[in-house]
Formats: C-alpha cells, structure tokens, sequence
C-alpha cells in the first residue's frame, strides 16, 4: 500500500511539473523575445580583397584560425541556448540581431546546429571598410517577415555601415525592427560626432515615415550607438527619453529607453567604467496595450558568470589589447520580451 501511494505521489509531482512546462510554453507563445548583441569580431578566416579583413586571417596580425573561429561560434550557441533553458524566457530569441558580422555565410553558420530552431536571416552588405555588418535572423515558426531595406550613411566623403529596417508580424500584429551600428568613438569622441548625429537623424528619418504612414506602428529599435542615452545623438535627435508617460504621450516624437530604471549593470566596460551604449528604445505604439506591448521588467542586460573576464568586472572578450582572451564578446547581449495584446 504505502509502495502504491509512493508510485501515485511521484506520478502526481510529475504530471505537476509537465503541467506547468505546459503553461510556460503557452505564456512564451505569446510573446516575442528580441536580442540585440555587438559579438565582437564574428569574422571567417578567408582574406576578403574588397575589405581590410586581413588581420583576421590565419596569416595576419590576429592569427585567426578556424579553430578559433569554431569556439567562438560555440561560445555564440550556448548563450543561446542558456536563454531558451532560462525560466524567464524559455525559448529562443524570436528575432535576433548581431553586430560585427563579416558576413552571410558565417552569420549563417553560427546559427546552425541550434535543437529545436531553425533561423531564417536577413543580410545586408555594407560599404564599412572592415566589412562588419549588422547580421538579422528570425524565427519563421513565430515571427513572419514581410520586407527589409538598408539605408546607407555618408560621412566626410565615405559610406559607413548601413542602418537596416525590416518588417515582421506576430500572430497577425504587424511590427518593425530598425538595427543600428553608428560609428564608433575612435581618436576622440568629440571629432566623431558628427557621424553619429548624421547616423540619429537618418534612423530619425526612418521611424518618422514609418509613423507617418501607421501612426501608433509599433517600432522596436535596436543598436550599438557608441553614445550613451544622455548623448545629443539620442537624446536630442532621435529623441530617446527616460520618461515612460512622456514617451506614451509624445505624439510619436520620443523614444522609451528601455535602460530606464535599470538596476543592473551596462552592457559595454571602458575606463573602468559600465556603458550603456548597446541600447534598446521603444515607439509609443509598444506602450499603448495593443498589438506589441513591453512591460516594466521585461528588458535585461543579460550575462552568465562565464561570460565575464577573470576578474568578474567585465565582458570576457575574445581579444583584447589586440591579444586573444578567447572568450565571449567585449559586449554583452540585450533582451527584451514583448507581450501580444490580444
């Protein structure tokens, strides 16, 4: 009898558990997970003779090889699947942007080998002179595309990487995605900047004639800025703001920074200092309860201890000082869940 009662009570905490497996996986459905990730470098070891690739070749000054090349993409696929195995998000990103992608075929080949998805990518070339691109990928069993396109930038003569819009649904609410790698703060910040106030107004330009067109669209735009939200760049030209009620008010100009409020540490370590210049920033149609919708504590700057340097004080980087780490990334990945407002 009590070997009886003993086999029901395990059977019991059992189906309790596939029980709630099952409510999980329902409540997941019913909401997109975005990724935005600079993975540092994601480069193939062949020499590209249209760009200045040639330091990550086996021969050049990095001395990459194809066996570094594969830990790196391992590394890339195990924080993938972390977060699928994560309780607060089990599943994989539904949509997935990477900066610092060479190009297609590697993009394509990190993603491979993934249990239970099988992504679909968007890819644009760009005119930047190391030939790093922003590398889109989506889920095809949750997410439905229905175009890209990818508008150029040009600073002091020169085409720099491209900022790529694309349109998806889910479960029929129509959204898009607007990715930015603006240009970054090399020699000096201030010489810079004017690149990255040309790059602010042209996504501007974007988001504007998208709401133009769908008043209310709900927009999702991620990047690697190389500014930080207070920065004129964001805060002046494309309008990024802490203020939820203002942005939800803002008759479609302000942006959400979804940084606002955040506890948690930066996704970028400079001068011994956290940096918050991955960004992801909302329009007002993805605080209105209709379609797409984000909900406070939703957004994360996520890492696992093992994707932080010995030290435990920042990104454990692939290279650093131009020597090799082999580790993750000099950035770490944003996430952010949205809700289907049914």
């Amino acid at each position: 009898m009590r070997k009886t009662l003993h086999c029901i009570f395990l059977l019991f905490i059992a189906m309790s558990g596939f029980s709630a497996h099952l409510e999980a996986g329902t409540a997941q459905s019913e909401r997109v997970l975005f990724m935005w990730w600079n993975v540092e470098n994601l480069f193939d070891t062949l020499n590209d003779p249209v760009t200045r690739d040639e330091e990550f070749t086996p021969s050049g000054s990095m001395n990459w090889t194809e066996k570094k090349l594969a830990l790196k993409q391992m590394r890339i696929r195990y924080l993938l699947s972390a977060i699928e195995a994560h309780p607060k998000y089990a599943k994989y990103p539904d949509i997935l942007a990477f900066a610092e992608v060479e190009n297609r075929t590697v993009f394509l080949n990190t993603l491979q080998g993934l249990k239970g998805v099988s992504y679909s990518v968007i890819y644009h070339d760009t005119a930047d002179p190391r030939g790093i691109d922003i590398g889109l990928a989506f889920n095809p069993g949750t997410i439905t595309a229905s175009g890209s396109k990818a508008y150029s930038l040009k600073s002091q003569g020169l085409l720099t990487r491209k900022i790529v819009v694309a349109g998806f649904s889910a479960k029929g609410h129509p959204f898009h995605v607007i990715l930015n790698h603006w240009p970054s703060r090399a020699f000096d910040s201030a010489w810079s900047e004017q690149k990255r106030l040309l790059a602010a107004s042209v996504a501007r330009h974007i988001i504007d004639s998208l709401q133009v067109r769908t008043p209310g669209a709900d927009i999702i735009v991620m990047g690697d800025f190389n500014d930080e939200p207070q920065n004129r760049s964001l805060s002046e030209v494309l309008g990024s703001s802490f203020n939820r009620q203002k942005a939800k008010a803002g008759a479609n100009r302000l942006l959400y920074n979804c940084w606002s409020g955040y506890s948690g540490i930066g996704s970028y370590f400079f001068h011994n200092h956290w940096q918050r210049i991955d960004q992801i920033l909302l329009s007002r149609g993805m605080l209105d309860n209709k379609g797409l919708t984000f909900r406070e504590g939703d957004f994360s700057c996520f890492h696992l201890s093992r994707m932080m340097d010995p030290s435990g004080k920042k990104p454990w980087p692939t290279y650093e000082k131009r020597l090799y780490r082999g580790g993750y990334s000099d950035h770490l990945p944003l996430l952010l869940k949205a809700r289907i407002t049914k």
